[in-house]
């Protein structure tokens, strides 16, 4: 069965600074986490992302229309007990990631995986993360330079850019993609696309499924929303 939503409880929403940060107060009573840990934001800019979800819900408060709060919570609650293995996840993705696994056939389709991701290949391994390439669908044991460089890479970010690395790295499938948007050399829109290319593919020849589309119109709009969040962070 369903969990119930809640029923809206609060008529303001607000934010205000704090001694360490910036919070957001529901008729003045500051937002908690799940855990019930007061949620205190960096800056002003992010408050009011979290406090523009919190005052769109109408009746019921539904958290699957409130990505950056879910995505706060977590940073706040999960992250600072758990950045080892999130470090340790983003160092195993970079040993599967999108842009190295490439079609053996149709042409056409190699022809698009080179043209979306050879460029954030390159662009990757000037970071320091080079990734080989196979058209083989066994895993390749990748450098382990390349991926002590990641690892590098996701211990030098604070909590709430490692959960949203992490998890931009889960939509894409990709360490590079998802490094390029946090740096921003690569737009938020254009990443998810780039990460879609076999699926474009399958549609253009398999068709769509209806109710499949929804779904990835929806994440394709969330995941949108959180790597926007790099602008403010």
């Amino acid at each position: 069965m369903a969990k119930s939503l809640a029923k809206r409880f609060y008529q303001d929403v607000t934010v205000e600074p704090s001694d360490d940060g910036w919070c957001v107060l529901l008729d003045g009573r500051q937002v908690r986490t799940p855990g019930k840990m007061k949620l205190t934001l960096p800056n002003e800019a992010l408050a009011k992302v979290v406090a523009a979800e919190w005052d769109a819900q109408t009746d019921k408060i539904d958290p699957s229309t409130m990505p950056v709060t879910r995505l706060v919570n977590v940073a706040s609650e999960q992250t600072p007990t758990r950045r080892d293995d999130l470090i340790e996840e983003a160092v195993r993705y970079a040993g599967t990631d999108l842009i190295c696994y490439r079609a053996t056939q149709p042409r056409i389709l190699q022809e698009r995986q080179a043209a979306a991701w050879d460029d954030w290949r390159d662009w990757g391994a000037e970071q320091g993360v080079d990734l080989k390439i196979t058209e083989s669908l066994t895993a390749l044991e990748q450098p382990e330079a390349s991926l002590r460089a990641v690892a590098s890479y996701a211990d030098e970010l604070d909590d709430l850019k490692l959960t949203l690395f992490v998890h931009l790295i889960a939509v894409y499938g990709s360490v590079v993609l998802a490094m390029a948007v946090i740096q921003r050399a690569l737009d938020p829109r254009t990443a998810f696309d780039v990460s879609r290319v076999d699926n474009a593919y399958q549609i253009e020849h398999w068709g769509e499924d209806e109710a499949q589309a929804e779904i990835d119109a929806a994440l394709r709009t969330e995941t949108i929303t959180l790597a926007n969040l790099v602008e403010i962070l």
